[in-house]
């Protein structure tokens, strides 16, 4: 019996233990988003450092290669796909360079190492066939999917994009959803 209690004492100090370390990593969690906030980084933001402080950590195979608007292309022209919402969040634009760390349990983990001079345009969503456009002047820019909702965009929005400030690019990354009331002021500024 004495063995028996002491066996049930022991099991729990133990479960007490977990309770602590548990709670010990929820201030840690609450503390870490709270300077996260303070610094203007989101909890993403703050996992998306963590995970590549990880990765910095451990083994695996590194490329570097050129965004060409949804993959990463390298320098032997291979091709990898890039996450759509890393892509949006990160607002990759053509032609920006990023490193691919394979590691050794097979994670794709990107990181941009270099961007592309930008430019900013504004234009209005469309949607031809499954594929969401930026239309500005007769021309019109593909965007990801991902962005669209992130945004709550919807067609005939104004938006604004980001694409390279050099050549022609057949993407582009949203920037942000002008509010159909500003929009809709400007309008009535106009008439005025």
């Amino acid at each position: 019996m004495a063995k028996d209690e002491s066996q049930n004492a022991e099991f729990l100090k133990l479960i007490e233990s977990i309770d602590a370390a548990e709670s010990s990593l929820q201030a840690a969690r609450k503390w870490a988003n709270k300077l996260g906030k303070a610094f203007g980084m989101s909890t993403n933001s703050l996992q998306a450092m963590a995970q590549e402080s990880r990765l910095e950590e451990t083994d695996g195979k590194v490329i570097e290669g050129i965004f060409d608007g949804n993959n990463m292309i390298d320098k032997d022209e291979n091709t990898y796909p890039v996450p759509a919402n890393y892509a949006s969040k990160s607002k990759l634009v053509e032609g920006d360079r990023l490193k691919l760390t394979i590691a050794d349990n097979g994670a794709f983990i990107y990181k941009q190492i270099e961007l592309v001079e930008r430019k900013l345009l504004v234009g209005h969503l469309i949607l031809d066939g499954s594929q969401y456009q930026v239309l500005i002047d007769n021309k019109v820019y593909n965007v990801l999917y991902a962005s669209v909702t992130y945004y709550r965009a919807q067609v005939g929005d104004q938006v604004t994009i980001i694409v390279p400030a050099e050549g022609s690019a057949k993407n582009a990354a949203i920037e942000n959803v002008i509010p159909q009331s500003v929009v809709e002021s400007k309008a009535e500024a106009m008439v005025a």
